[in-house]
Order: structure tokens, then C-alpha cells, then sequence
């Protein structure tokens, strides 16, 4: 019985290609975790990232042979996982879904209360997240994913560049706009 943790994601699709269900289970669990982090980036309801990341494993079962060693996997999946987001967040806009993020003051009917205990410390980490995750939503898409892949994903440029099919130098033009847009929301958001 061949050791599936020692291949590289390459080598796991080819023998994943070739019927060896351990390989894709291996890759399912390498990138699981990753993928749900970064479409939930996206979407921001981790129910909805752990479907579509599900989806993205089931395109990967079914369309396995699509993959060619042109490209890493994790470019491929990312990819994958990148367009059923951006599909997902289309389909919303159409469905145009009431979020209670999109709630103001005098909306606010009532309080859902938390039934666990936290602390001064992090309760402020949580109010801190809660507030980059907000304005990273506002961000404009080319630059939203950009700075997911790069900041969150910690991808490099190559891959980001090939994960979204612009040059490498347009990338990085890409995130440093977008953490400066990133700080003007913030700032925007502190100021409210």
C-alpha cells in the first residue's frame, strides 16, 4: 500500500487519473481547509464555502481528466473553486438576498445572543475580522481576488496570475491598489 502523503499534488492527480481513489482522497484532504478559507472570503457564510468547496471536489472527481501538468494543481482547484464563487455571487445578485450585514441601525429589531463567554480581547479580534471581511465584500472583484490569493491564500504571484490570467506585474498592481482601497473602507468603517 503506497504512502499518498509523500506525492506531490501532481502526482496524486496522475494517480488519481489513472483510478487510485487514495490519491484524490489525499488531495481532498490537503485542500479542503485552504479552499473553504478562501471562497468564504467571497460569500462570507462558511455553510455556503463548505458547498461550493464540496463542489469543487465533485468537479474535481468528475472532470479529473480535464487537469493537464500545464498548470500546478493548486491553480487548477483554485480556479475551480474561484469560478463557482463568483458564479454563486452572480446567482445572488439576481436572487438580490437580504443580508443582515446589509442591515442599518433602525433596522435592527433584535439582538441574537451568544451563549458563549469572550473575553474583552476577543471579542475585539472578532469585531476586527468581522470588519475586514465587510470591507473586503466591498471591494471591486479583480481586486478582491487578488488580495484573497496574496493575503489570505499567501499564493504567489505566478500562481495568482495564472489563477486569474493576467500578467504577474498586473497582480501586483491589482493588490497594492487593493489594500489601499482595503484601507480607505476600513478607515470609512472606523469613522461610522
Amino acid at each position: 500500500m503506497r504512502e499518498t502523503a509523500k506525492y506531490t499534488d501532481e502526482e496524486l492527480i496522475a494517480l488519481f487519473q489513472k483510478g487510485d481513489e487514495r490519491a484524490y482522497l489525499e488531495l481532498v484532504r490537503r485542500y479542503k481547509d485552504r479552499l473553504v478559507n478562501f471562497v468564504f472570503r467571497f460569500v462570507t457564510s462558511r455553510e455556503m464555502a463548505e458547498d461550493i468547496v464540496q463542489d469543487t471536489f465533485l468537479k474535481l472527481y468528475t472532470s479529473s481528466h480535464m487537469y493537464k501538468e500545464i498548470a500546478r494543481f493548486s491553480t487548477w482547484i483554485y480556479t475551480i473553486a474561484g469560478n463557482l464563487a463568483k458564479t454563486e455571487l452572480r446567482k445572488r445578485k439576481r436572487r438580490k438576498i437580504y443580508s443582515i450585514h446589509d442591515m442599518g441601525i433602525d433596522d435592527k429589531e433584535f439582538e441574537i445572543p451568544s451563549d458563549t463567554y469572550n473575553p474583552e480581547r476577543e471579542s475585539r479580534s472578532a469585531y476586527q475580522e468581522k470588519e475586514i471581511q465587510i470591507a473586503i465584500s466591498r471591494l471591486p472583484e479583480q481586486f478582491k481576488t487578488a488580495i484573497i490569493l496574496r493575503d489570505i491564500q499567501e499564493l504567489s504571484y505566478e500562481e495568482i496570475s495564472k489563477i486569474v490570467g493576467v500578467p504577474a506585474g498586473t497582480v501586483k498592481s491589482r493588490i497594492n491598489r487593493g489594500r489601499q482601497k482595503l484601507q480607505e473602507i476600513l478607515k470609512e468603517l472606523k469613522s461610522k
